[in-house]
């Protein structure tokens, strides 16, 4: 079987990708598993110093980097550096701190000594999606190698071009043959590899869907998994808020990366006069967003990344508009691209507040108080994120655990960083990416006592 990558914005192939055979793909484990007896026993700050390295290669070949994840899945090019810029600084990152978090954690008992120790568990496998092709695999991998761990990826098939140049980063910044491998598989090869005893660990980005099937094989495999799936953010807007900033930072929440993100802000709940005040100024700066060639350094939103995408999520807004929601801007398809779309008269029981809209859809809701807007805001089989814009930090503060969610950002659009811990609850997923709940999530937590 052959994969191609397309250029969603024209629909011209780029390249062909053939899968890999059985036997390629048990010689992938297999020295997966070879590489990771040598790699565990490689000193952490060597290790630490690698990871320099693929921060300084990633940097040096931005342009390139950038351009094929452009190609390949239509972010435009600005877009595309800022991600391989964030790459590089998750690298420097975990080089930085990798010791701090993996030292021994010294608890006080009646033993003479006893502490927790941290050791690398062997091969991991990533499964990772294509709106973020280099982002979601190093925050993956750099936590993961730093920890002594091997590293298996099975990219998106439309972004292999990435996959590759992935492998070669690892490759070229001294990484040892074997540490990080692509696994070039269709989905269904996905149980046997991880029903392998050479992967001890799965973690997954994805759709809910994929989510499911990804934690029952772990389950029946009794492997660790880690997941990060969908996400239906609340982004509230108090009546105090700075209404220029929160209509800027919302269109940026809502619209970056063509809207394709699980973290992005798909529900704008609006408290009472703040609707006034808030919609007019969002739907003219959503109107003036530029489209364009994704490679022109002018174009602020591209095509999505493949056509059905983009069909999807038009059947979401008919939907949602047959039960009453209001097309204010937008709401039109060309091809793989679809128009920045805002829809007003949003209720539960329409797609638009129920399903995740991956794409550039904001639905707005109107909030009579405070606490209505967090009730809409927690009416969701998601939890990855919310954003509450107000003047009064305190009143923020008294909001904080009325948000299931696993993060909650005051004035500010809700973003992943490699000094926080990243992750969701309820159809979300479950573990934590990232910061030092990140690196200790496929290590193996080692009691020792000595008396």
């Amino acid at each position: 079987m052959k994969f191609k990558s397309i250029n969603p914005h024209n629909g011209k192939e780029i390249a062909t990708y053939k899968e890999h055979t059985e036997k390629e793909v048990n010689n992938i484990l297999e020295k997966s598993r070879v590489a990771f007896e040598s790699w565990r026993e490689v000193p952490l700050n060597v290790r630490c110093e690698l990871l320099v390295n693929a921060g300084g290669v990633l940097r040096n070949n931005i342009e390139k980097y950038a351009k094929t994840m452009t190609l390949e899945m239509g972010k435009p090019i600005n877009e595309a550096r800022g991600e391989i810029n964030k790459c590089a600084w998750v690298c420097d990152f975990y080089a930085e701190n990798a010791e701090r978090f993996l030292a021994d954690e010294i608890i006080e008992t009646d033993a003479s000594e006893s502490f927790v120790s941290h050791d690398p568990i062997g091969t991991v496998l990533a499964i990772m999606p294509w709106n973020f092709p280099y982002w979601q695999v190093f925050r993956f991998a750099a936590p993961t190698l730093a920890a002594g761990n091997t590293g298996l990826l099975k990219h998106a098939s439309n972004v292999f071009g990435c996959a590759t140049h992935i492998e070669e980063i690892f490759l070229e910044a001294g990484f040892p043959d074997g540490v990080f491998q692509n696994l070039f598989i269709h989905h269904d090869k996905t149980e046997k590899i991880i029903a392998n005893d050479i992967v001890k660990a799965v973690t997954l980005t994805g759709s809910e869907r994929a989510g499911k099937s990804v934690g029952a094989l772990a389950g029946k495999y009794l492997k660790k998994s880690v997941l990060e799936l969908g996400g239906n953010n609340a982004f509230i807007v108090l009546e105090d808020a700075d209404m220029d900033q929160a209509v800027k930072t919302g269109i940026t929440a809502r619209m970056m990366n063509s809207g394709q993100s699980c973290i992005a802000a798909k529900r704008f709940i609006l408290v009472g006069d703040a609707y006034e005040k808030f919609l007019p100024a969002f739907i003219e700066g959503v109107k003036s967003i530029k489209r364009g060639e994704p490679t022109d350094e002018a174009t602020e939103i591209g095509p999505l990344a493949r056509k059905d995408l983009a069909d999807e999520l038009h059947k979401q807004v008919e939907k949602s508009v047959e039960k009453g929601a209001k097309i204010e801007a937008g709401g039109k398809q060309d091809g793989a691209f679809y128009e920045p779309t805002v829809l007003t008269g949003v209720k539960p029981g329409m797609p638009a507040f129920d399903e995740e809209t991956f794409g550039p859809i904001a639905a707005i809701i109107r909030a009579k108080d405070v606490d209505e807007a967090f009730e809409l805001a927690a009416d969701s089989n998601y939890g990855l994120g919310v954003t509450l814009f107000t003047a009064d930090i305190e009143e923020a503060r008294r909001h904080i655990n009325r948000a299931p969610d696993g993060a909650f950002f005051v004035n500010e659009l809700v973003k992943s960083d490699p000094r926080l811990p990243f992750g969701g609850t309820k159809k979300s997923g479950y573990g934590r990416e990232l910061s030092r709940e990140g690196i200790l999530e496929f290590v193996n937590k080692k009691t020792v006592y000595v008396k």
